[in-house]
């Protein structure tokens, strides 16, 4: 009997256990939609680096709208239809549409975002979508700061191509866990007109820029961050101008802890929440 009872416990002890398992097991991969194209950069290679890195984090499905375009004004095929991430869980941008400034065509662009679907931006996004001079601040709640708003920073220009120090805030947050500061290969360092105060600076970047008499001069700006839009998560960096860049490992782990981080998917502590890490 005594047996018999232990062999039922264990039995039961180990039933508690399967629905936990099936459940990580079952849990759905999240279904990103990233968005390239436009002015400047290695887009058709690009996509693809970011599409095989991401998907080997992290449980993630990705689906690419691409345009072979490169103008400042590429006709990307968001445009114009504010619902075009319905079934998306997060949407990243990483187009180059420095020209494309209608303010309808924006608030567009920006709707699934307002309707709470997180964004993640990487590089020339942050030079997209611009009206007026971008060199001037826009004011807060004015129709050409919604871009702006919605990353949280407002950038209007770079550097020349130099390796740039990347260094993380001491400031313990999900996104850089288990992340260390490097120096990247030559990259453009983005300017800061403005930090808005939604926006939480994860990482800092270095520059050593020569003037024309040949001195030296340190630029930094914010090149990492995340920003809380209208309640809804938004995590971006200006970094990853070069393929070679955007293929190195430690951008794509940034990258990949930035997006779940923007999906609710890492816990306060910076662990990836069960079901989303790597696929096995």
């Amino acid at each position: 009997m005594h047996k018999s009872l232990s062999l039922l416990a264990a039995g039961l002890i180990g039933c508690a256990f399967i629905p936990q398992t099936a459940k990580a097991a079952d849990v759905k991969p999240l279904r990103v939609l990233l968005i390239t194209g436009g002015c400047c950069h290695e887009y058709g290679k690009q996509k693809d680096i970011l599409k095989q890195g991401l998907e080997q984090r992290a449980n993630v499905v990705v689906t690419q709208i691409h345009t072979g375009d490169s103008s400042t004004k590429p006709p990307l095929a968001i445009l114009g239809n504010p619902d075009y991430a319905k079934g998306y869980d997060v949407i990243i941008h990483d187009e180059c549409a420095a020209d494309v400034n209608d303010p309808a065509t924006i608030k567009g662009v920006l709707a699934p975002h307002l309707a709470g679907i997180p964004g993640v931006n990487l590089h020339c996004a942050m030079h997209s979508y611009r009206i007026g001079n971008p060199n001037e601040k826009a004011a807060t709640g004015a129709e050409r700061a919604m871009w702006f708003e919605y990353l949280g920073i407002q950038s209007s220009a770079h550097g020349p191509q130099l390796p740039i120090a990347i260094k993380f805030s001491g400031d313990k947050h999900a996104v850089t866990h288990g992340l260390s500061d490097w120096t990247t290969i030559n990259e453009e360092l983005y300017n800061n007109i403005q930090v808005l105060p939604t926006a939480k600076p994860l990482a800092k970047g270095t520059q050593n820029v020569k003037n024309k008499e040949g001195v030296a001069k340190e630029t930094e700006s914010v090149v990492v961050w995340a920003n809380e839009f209208k309640g809804t998560r938004v995590f971006s960096t200006t970094i990853g101008h070069n393929s070679d860049t955007v293929a190195d490992a430690r951008y794509l782990d940034l990258v990949t802890r930035g997006l779940l981080w923007a999906c609710g998917k890492v816990d306060a502590k910076g662990g990836i929440k069960r079901g989303y890490g790597p696929k096995k």
